[in-house]
């Protein structure tokens, strides 16, 4: 699966986001900055192409912070090797990772 799957700039962008850390629809906006219309369909496309899979934040644990439960994303092993050969493609992805801790 992983080695037919090409990503567009923007797909590989949010795919390393995810894979430094970021975990939830808004951080990733605020890192990448990028609109909400460019990242919750990525993720869907991402999602639904097994590259991250995702888990809903436990109701208390949003509602102890007063604000709405996040959805956490996180790479398969699929996502990170899709990751690497996008890295290839896109020398500036290298790049922009270079010094910021992986998650």
């Amino acid at each position: 699966m992983g080695d037919s799957i090409k990503l567009s700039h923007t797909a590989a962008l949010i795919l390393q986001t995810v894979d430094q850390g970021c975990r939830y629809g808004f951080d990733i906006m605020d890192t990448t900055g990028l609109p909400s219309g460019t990242v919750y369909p990525a993720l869907r496309r991402l999602e639904s192409e097994g590259l991250i899979d995702s888990k809903w934040e436990a109701e208390k644990d949003a509602l102890a912070e007063q604000r709405p439960a996040r959805k956490y994303y996180r790479l398969t092993r699929s996502g990170a090797q899709v990751l690497l050969q996008s890295q290839k493609r896109y020398p500036l992805l290298e790049k922009l990772s270079a010094g910021r801790p992986r998650a």
